[in-house]
């Protein structure tokens, strides 16, 4: 048996004068065994998810920041490990030596961050500030060149951003840029406020106020020079930001998660429009836009964020079991057991059972260790593809009604995949409840989501939606109960959510007819 290793990069490096870690670029990359191609790309996990048989909505994007401490890279590591379900396709971690001239080191690879990362390279990546970056790609920009942090060389020195969102108009000012000269290296949305702060005459804040300014949509962005750290959030607050302190340093996060993994203790959210400034001298905090109708992303509740992790003062464990109270309230349907889809379901399934007195039981199983296959299954084996993620446990549901609880429904496939492994284990009855209201529009702030046309809530009726997963009943939680259960701010409008994927009143201005794929 013969096999072929088709030549790929282990990472990126970046200009001269950057610490260089290895990789080529521009190589090709997959497995050819006898002659058949088995994988293709610079990784196996390269677009991972994309074509996964659970049509689950995908995140974007995680970052994570450090300012002040003698192991960046190390804290950065860990803080990304920690936000791995944001990003699965790529990462990267990018620092400044303060003593050595305030250069940088910087390291991108394809792949998980334990894999793209090992001792050696972190010991590489000296310094005591530091941006790092999980990427989950759209269709279409699954290459390393995307791959975050974005470093550039200006007129002041290097400049590194990782960003987390999409930037709306986008499109609209990469236009504007190439027809005056600008030359962009990727896909990225993040190049674009790059462009921006390089071609601005202004000193480095000002430029970056000013770019901000510029942009529309929801984003979190840590934009990195030889000597600051600026850290901001969308005038909306639509993608997740926090700080924290561990010991004299400051450390930035997708989610809160993170800070527990490395020590560190949580601070405050990072607030809409918010601009803070790290440099010598501390932290200064400032605004490049008055905060506008506080819109959180919904779905960072339902079904992105861990367990573990807390959105504006909100514990997401707790939020999603008060949504299956509040769906049990609802929805309530007689019984013999109340299983989640892990895993962001379970929470939600416990306060469900709580409500109603109905059994809690672990009557399906995820298999963690999947991930992409790694050869190309036959079309039998793909069929049966759905067992290798998910499996019933036949003891648990076997001759039972089930109540199986879910945060969504996309395309109405998973759900019914789910549904009929109940059935084929034995389940007698399968009443499917959803912790969300009916996913109808698509999402323009950062979260890869397929057409309206392609969304099944936007075409069907919820009885209609039924019968195609095979479900004997099935509800959705309202706008209202979904609000009352995760709280927040009483007097704000929809109490500081983005509901536009349900009621499509989206909180900024969008193009329907743009491109969603070109974000972070």
């Amino acid at each position: 048996m013969s096999h072929e290793v088709i030549d790929r990069p282990a990472g990126e490096r970046g200009p001269l004068g950057h610490t260089a870690l290895g990789g080529k670029d521009g190589a090709q990359g997959g497995l050819v065994l006898d002659g058949q191609t088995l994988w293709t790309g610079d990784h196996y996990n390269e677009g991972i998810g994309r074509d996964d048989i659970f049509d689950k909505l995908r995140e974007e994007c995680g970052v994570f920041g450090v300012f002040g401490h003698p192991d960046a890279a190390g804290l950065s590591y860990y803080g990304l490990h920690a936000l791995q379900h944001r990003g699965e396709e790529s990462s990267g971690i990018c620092t400044v030596d303060t003593e050595n001239g305030n250069a940088f080191n910087y390291y991108r690879g394809m792949g998980l961050v334990k894999e793209v990362f090992d001792k050696d390279k972190l010991d590489m990546l000296k310094g005591d500030r530091s941006i790092g970056h999980v990427r989950y790609s759209t269709s279409g920009a699954s290459q390393l060149a995307n791959a975050q942090p974005l470093i550039f060389r200006y007129r002041d020195g290097d400049l590194g951003v990782a960003t987390n969102g999409n930037i709306v108009n986008a499109p609209e000012i990469r236009r504007e840029l190439e027809m005056s000269g600008s030359i962009f290296q990727t896909s990225s949305d993040t190049e674009v406020i790059a462009h921006l702060i390089a071609r601005s005459s202004k000193d480095f804040e000002t430029a970056a106020k000013e770019a901000l300014q510029r942009i529309v949509g929801g984003f979190a962005f840590l934009i990195m020079t030889n000597d600051k750290l600026i850290v901001a959030s969308d005038p909306n607050g639509l993608r997740p930001l926090a700080m924290a302190r561990l010991g004299d340093a400051y450390v930035f996060s997708s989610e809160t998660c993170a800070f527990e993994t490395i020590g560190a203790e949580y601070v405050r959210d990072v607030q809409p429009g918010e601009l803070l400034i790290l440099d010598k001298d501390g932290m200064r905090t400032d605004r490049y836009a008055k905060i506008e109708r506080r819109a959180t992303c919904a779905m960072e509740y339902i079904y992105f964020a861990r367990p573990d992790s807390d959105i504006n003062g909100i514990n997401i464990h707790s939020a999603r079991k008060r949504m299956g109270r509040q769906l049990a309230t609802e929805s309530f349907v007689d019984a013999d057991i109340v299983t989640g889809v892990p895993d962001s379901s379970i929470s939600a399934a416990i306060g469900f059972a709580e409500q109603t007195g109905i059994p809690y039981e672990l009557g399906l199983i995820k298999n963690k260790y999947t991930g992409r296959t790694f050869i190309q299954p036959s079309q039998e084996l793909r069929e049966k593809g759905v067992k290798m993620k998910l499996s019933a446990v036949r003891k648990v549901v076997e001759g039972k009604r089930v109540v199986m609880i879910d945060d969504s429904i996309v395309r109405g496939t998973t759900s019914r995949r789910i549904v009929n492994l109940l059935r084929e284990a034995g389940a007698t009855e399968v009443h499917v409840r959803i912790t969300s209201p009916p996913f109808k529009n698509p999402c323009y702030y950062g979260i890869d989501t397929p057409d309206r046309n392609e969304l099944i809530a936007s075409y069907r009726t919820v009885e209609e939606i039924r019968k195609e997963i095979n479900a004997d009943s099935l509800s959705f939680l309202s706008d209202e109960g979904f609000v009352e259960s995760v709280g927040g701010n009483d007097g704000a409008y929809n109490r500081g959510m983005c509901l536009a994927c349900f009621d499509n009143d989206y909180p900024t201005p969008v193009d329907e007819e743009s491109d969603k794929s070109c974000s972070c």
